[in-house]
C-alpha cells in the first residue's frame, strides 16, 4: 500500500530522511514568509489618525472617540489598524488623538505595549502639541504637519498615514511593494465599489497602470475602473508617502492653508508627483478561509453600518472570521476567567470572557465580557457590551446596549419603535441604542459597584 509520494517516488511508508526533508522545507518556507513580512520594519513609520469625533455613531461616541468604540466580543475598532501594522512588521507607530481621547489612551496603554527593550518599537499616543500656536488638528494633513518633528526624528524612508476607524485585514507590505515598484511619491489604498454606490465615496480615476489622474468627491457620474466598467475606485483613507515628498508637500500645504489630504494635498500633487492607486482586493492575507469575504473592508461610521459589521462576525461561515492565527487581531490582555453558561438556549452567539448566562434564550447576538444575562431573559440580534446586567424576564431585539448598564426586570426594548424613540436613539433601520450607563456599575459584582478585572 502506498502511503505517500516523496521526491517523485512511490514508497510504502515515509522514511526518516523524507520526513526530515519535508519538515525542513516547511520550516524554511515559514522563515522566508517571516522575513518577507518584516523586511520594511526599519525603514517605515506609521501615523494613525485616531482623532475622529464619530458624531454619526452617537451615542456610542458620547464618552469616547470613534476608534475606541468596542467591536465584536473583545476588540475595539482601533485594534484592526494596529494589528495590520504589527502583523506587517511595522513597529514604529504614532497614534494621533484629539476628541474624547481618554478611553482610547487607556486602551493603548494597557493593550499595546510592544517592547520596552527596543526604543524604536512602540505604539504611542500623540495629542495636539500646539507647537505652532493654540490650534487643534484641522484635518488629516494638518495633523501630520503639526508633527513633522516626529518624522524628522525617526528618519524613515516611507511614512504610512492610515485611518483608525475601519474594520479590515491588510498586509501593508504588499502596498509598500507596489509603491516601490512604481517609484511612487504617494500611494492611495483603494477599494472597487459598485458604480451605483460610488457617489457615497471619494472616487479615484486612474490610468491602466494605476496612476491617479483625478480625485472626485462623491461624484454624480463616477469614473469606472479601467478593467471593470461596473465599478469605481473608492479611497480607503490609507496613504503611503515617500518621506521626502511628504515633508516637502506638507510645508507647501501649510503655506497655502491646506489642511486635508483628500480634499487639498493629494489633488494638487497630481501635477507634480507620481501618485498611484493600490487595489485593496489584490491584497492577500494568510489564513483567510474560503467562506470569508475577500477584500473585506467596512466603514463603521453609522449605527447601522456598525451593527451590520458586528453581525458579519457571526455564523458558522462568517464573512469576517476573527479566528485567524496567521493574521491575528490583537487587543487587551484581559485576565478574567472564561464565560460561564449555567443553562439556557443559545444559538449563533459570541460570548466574551467572564460572561455569565443563566436560563436565558440568546439568538444571533454578541455578549461582551463580564456581562450577566439572568433567567428567562430573551435576547435576539443584539450587541450587549461589557459590564451589562440583563435582568430576569427582559425582552431585547435589535438593541445595542453600551457598557455599565442595568436593564431592569421585564424590560421590553426593540418591539415598539415609537416608544423606543422616547427614551433612546433609534437608527434608520430600527436599531435601538441604549447609551452608556453610570460608572462604576459592574454586572458581576453582586452590589452593582466595585471593579471588574483590568482590561
Amino acid at each position: 500500500m502506498v502511503h505517500r509520494v516523496c521526491d517523485g517516488e512511490a514508497r510504502a511508508a515515509p522514511s526518516v530522511k523524507c520526513r526530515f526533508r519535508t519538515q525542513t522545507a516547511k520550516q524554511t518556507q515559514a522563515m522566508q514568509t517571516q522575513k518577507r513580512r518584516f523586511r520594511y520594519a526599519n525603514s517605515v513609520m506609521a501615523m494613525v489618525m485616531a482623532g475622529g469625533q464619530g458624531s454619526r455613531l452617537h451615542p456610542l461616541t458620547d464618552k469616547r472617540s470613534k476608534p475606541a468604540v468596542p467591536f465584536g466580543s473583545r476588540y475595539r475598532i482601533v485594534d484592526f489598524v494596529l494589528s495590520n501594522l504589527v502583523n506587517s512588521g511595522i513597529y514604529t507607530v504614532y497614534l494621533l488623538v484629539q476628541y474624547k481621547s481618554q478611553s482610547l489612551i487607556e486602551h493603548i496603554r494597557k493593550a499595546w505595549t510592544i517592547s520596552p527593550l527596543f526604543p524604536d518599537q512602540f505604539v504611542t499616543v500623540v495629542p495636539p502639541q500646539m507647537l505652532e500656536g493654540d490650534v487643534w488638528f484641522a484635518g488629516t494633513a494638518d495633523a501630520v504637519s503639526q508633527n513633522l518633528n516626529l518624522i524628522e526624528n525617526q528618519h524613515p524612508e516611507l511614512v504610512l498615514v492610515f485611518g483608525a476607524d475601519h474594520i479590515y485585514r491588510m498586509d501593508v507590505n504588499q502596498m509598500i511593494d507596489f509603491h516601490l515598484d512604481r517609484e511612487a511619491d504617494v500611494t492611495v489604498a483603494t477599494l472597487p465599489v459598485p458604480l451605483q454606490n460610488a457617489r457615497d465615496f471619494g472616487i479615484i480615476a486612474t490610468d491602466s497602470d494605476g496612476r491617479i489622474r483625478e480625485f472626485q468627491e462623491k461624484p454624480r457620474h463616477p469614473t469606472p475602473t479601467p478593467g471593470d466598467p461596473g465599478r469605481a475606485y473608492a479611497s480607503m483613507g490609507n496613504y503611503l508617502f515617500s518621506s521626502g515628498a511628504l515633508v516637502r508637500i506638507l510645508r507647501e500645504a501649510h503655506r497655502h492653508g491646506e489642511t486635508d489630504f483628500g480634499h487639498h494635498v493629494l489633488p494638487r500633487m497630481l501635477a507634480s508627483h507620481r501618485v498611484f492607486a493600490n487595489d485593496f482586493t489584490q491584497n492577500e492575507i494568510p489564513g483567510l478561509k474560503a467562506h470569508e469575504e475577500h477584500g473585506y473592508w467596512r466603514d463603521v461610521g453609522t449605527i447601522d453600518a456598525y451593527f451590520e459589521a458586528n453581525r458579519d462576525a457571526l455564523g458558522a461561515k462568517p464573512r469576517l472570521d476573527l479566528f485567524n492565527p496567521q493574521w491575528p487581531i490583537y487587543s487587551s490582555n484581559y485576565q478574567g476567567p472564561v464565560a460561564r453558561v449555567i443553562g439556557g438556549d443559545i444559538e449563533n452567539c459570541l460570548l466574551g470572557a467572564a460572561t455569565e448566562i443563566h436560563s436565558a434564550r440568546l439568538r444571533n447576538s454578541i455578549i461582551r465580557r463580564e456581562a450577566v444575562v439572568e433567567d428567562d431573559a430573551e435576547i435576539e440580534d443584539c450587541i450587549i457590551m461589557d459590564y451589562v446586567r440583563v435582568s430576569r424576564g427582559t425582552r431585547l431585539r435589535r438593541i445595542i446596549v453600551d457598557r455599565h448598564n442595568l436593564i431592569e426586570r421585564k424590560s421590553c426594548i426593540g418591539f415598539d419603535p415609537e416608544e423606543d424613540r422616547r427614551s433612546y436613539t433609534v437608527s434608520p433601520s430600527g436599531v435601538v441604542v441604549v447609551p452608556r450607563g453610570r460608572l462604576p456599575y459592574y454586572a458581576r459584582d453582586s452590589r452593582g459597584y466595585g471593579i471588574g478585572y483590568a482590561e
